[in-house]
């Protein structure tokens, strides 16, 4: 592709790179000028515009989004790409799940033409229906085949959704008081669980005790199990915790650098992933737990050594309801 300036008598069928005032209007950047729009420049009193001239060779920048787009969507489901304009296709969720990437090829892609770009959300973030995973740009007003053809080949299987998996999830609520409300809470679980089409099934509730949760835990019927205690669990050995190692379960990790979130732990119970939740999922707002709590409903394995990694960028919004908010 040629850019930069050209007499107008050379610019038909050229693209404008400049929106250019006339009598009456505009000419708008990007497009394509026929002979009636040399006329107008000519009236305009001008005799040299910048334009870009596509070359043998070269892709049209909506041509060239859209190529990439579909390369990176290939096999792909749960996204659709939406029509091309201004070098740009955007790739959107068509339900909900989580974006799995691979960062060498995506990586790859953006390295093939500066002018070849591709932006996404990151790695393992969760996406509800009609949400964008990334978005395609080409900047210039058109690219070579040969590098747009090396970057459709980096985008083949570098992303995928994965989708919820619909398990059932029970929700077990200890109790330091009797019949403490937690109408709030369970609200805010079934908000997440909805957007994840994991359904409750049920919500038991008991109090703050390690055999009084052991009973719980065997008794609970989801495939998913949540635990949210009545005091915030400090320890491995605290309440919630001990019982579930005492119910026959494994424990994964206890506590995540991610901040609001720390006082999560992930645990196994037989088959069954079990979720502690920090205090902070009483609220609706985004906390560590929904990092956790959306890999294990769409089926992508979560270890000790995942939660750890999600220090980095694990400091989140503060929100108004966190008893110590990080300002002195």
């Amino acid at each position: 592709m040629r850019f930069g300036p050209l007499p107008i008598e050379q610019a038909l069928g050229c693209i404008l790179a400049h929106s250019v005032s006339i009598e009456g209007g505009r000419l708008r950047k990007g497009l394509q000028l026929e002979a009636e729009h040399i006329d107008h420049l000519r009236r305009a009193g001008l005799t040299e515009i910048t334009v870009a001239a596509l070359e043998a060779g070269d892709v049209e920048e909506n041509d060239a989004a859209r190529l990439l787009g579909d390369a990176l969507l290939a096999n792909t489901a749960g996204l659709r790409v939406t029509k091309a304009a201004t070098g740009r296709v955007n790739l959107i969720a068509t339900r909900a799940g989580v974006a799995m990437l691979d960062l060498d090829r995506l990586t790859a892609l953006n390295e093939v033409n500066p002018m070849i770009s591709f932006a996404s959300v990151p790695a393992y973030h969760q996406l509800h229906t009609g949400g964008m995973l990334g978005t395609v740009k080409i900047i210039s007003y058109a690219v070579p085949e040969r590098d747009l053809e090396r970057a459709c080949a980096h985008a083949q299987g570098a992303l995928t959704l994965a989708g919820p998996l619909g398990q059932t999830v029970s929700l077990i609520i200890t109790q330091i008081e009797h019949g403490a409300d937690e109408t709030k809470a369970i609200a805010a679980t079934k908000a997440r669980l909805d957007a994840l089409g994991s359904p409750l099934i049920e919500v038991l509730t008991c109090a703050h005790e390690k055999g009084a949760l052991i009973n719980a835990v065997h008794a609970a019927k989801g495939e998913v199990i949540l635990i949210l205690t009545g005091s915030a669990t400090s320890d491995p050995n605290d309440v919630a915790p001990a019982a579930l190692i005492g119910a026959g379960g494994t424990l994964i990790r206890f506590g995540m650098p991610v901040d609001p979130g720390n006082l999560l732990f992930l645990a196994r119970l037989h088959e069954k992933p079990v979720i502690g939740l920090p205090g902070c999922a009483r609220s609706p707002a985004l906390n560590g737990a929904d990092k956790v709590l959306s890999r294990v409903l769409c089926g992508v394995p979560v270890t000790s050594e995942d939660i750890a990694g999600m220090g980095v960028g694990g400091l989140l919004k503060e929100i108004p309801t966190r008893p110590r908010p990080r300002q002195a």
